[in-house]
């Protein structure tokens, strides 16, 4: 069994395979103080509703981790019960070469999604990560990493929009009932789901007249299910794509 986990600065998406096969995932939010206890209270009850124990057979890990928030890897491995985490970072094989200046700023999650595209793909692509920020990870036809356009997230914008105008509510992230708003709440849901639609679209269309117009699309994250049917230019949505990566990794680092 292969415990895979994606920390995320927002949440935590993990998952286990068995033989390469998914058997379940789960998603909570990340609690960036979380103890080594904690974690592994939540991950035992999600794993043991599914007649998994870690503490009996304890799985083989592997995590990609945003260094900004999350847990130590002795946070992790506690709470696994298992000493041989994997964790993405450099040195890690990744059977992908890497056109940027310096390669350890790359974030794991990028790097992670860039590979599953790859693999999935075998050829041009972009990833487009809807998380705390909005990334954009083109891949070459030849399977090189190129480098990554970031964008303020969805939720930090819908933030920062309502503490600094007093007047406008904290809403619920939703789908608009028309371009135009005829309720401020419309008015904000239209701006915000048709603003970084138009915004994927306009940075893609710039990508594919750069890398060729064959280039695919896949778009992950957990907000991609809100702004992804408003856009044009996505060609596939995979809310797996990070957990297939970390599966990837772990079996070029076997």
């Amino acid at each position: 069994m292969l415990l895979v986990v994606d920390v995320g600065n927002t949440q935590t998406h993990f998952g286990t395979y068995r033989d390469g096969q998914l058997v379940e995932h789960w998603r909570f939010t990340t609690v960036r103080d979380s103890t080594a206890d904690e974690l592994g209270a939540v991950l035992r009850n999600l794993l043991e509703l599914r007649g998994i124990g870690l503490a009996t057979s304890p799985p083989r890990s592997c995590r990609a981790r945003c260094r900004s928030c999350a847990p130590s890897g002795r946070r992790w491995r506690g709470a696994t019960s298992t000493t041989s985490m994997l964790a993405v970072g450099p040195g890690i094989k990744t059977g992908m070469a890497l056109r940027y200046d310096n390669p350890r700023e790359i974030g794991p999650d990028r790097l992670v999604n860039a590979v599953a595209a790859f693999e999935r793909v075998k050829g041009a692509c972009v990833v487009v990560d809807f998380g705390t920020a909005v990334t954009f990870d083109p891949v070459s036809a030849e399977g090189e990493y190129l480098g990554g356009i970031i964008m303020p997230g969805v939720e930090i914008s819908m933030e920062a929009l309502t503490n600094r105008a007093a007047a406008l509510p904290k809403i619920e992230l939703g789908a608009p009932r028309s371009l135009i708003g005829k309720t401020t709440v419309d008015a904000i849901r239209s701006g915000v789901i048709y603003g970084f639609a138009g915004s994927v679209d306009g940075i893609v269309r710039r990508l594919r007249a750069e890398m060729g117009p064959e280039t695919e699309t896949i778009a992950t994250g957990g907000l991609a299910e809100h702004i992804v049917p408003f856009t044009e230019q996505i060609d596939d949505t995979d809310d797996l794509l990070t957990l297939t990566g970390l599966r990837l990794l772990h079996e070029r680092n076997a």
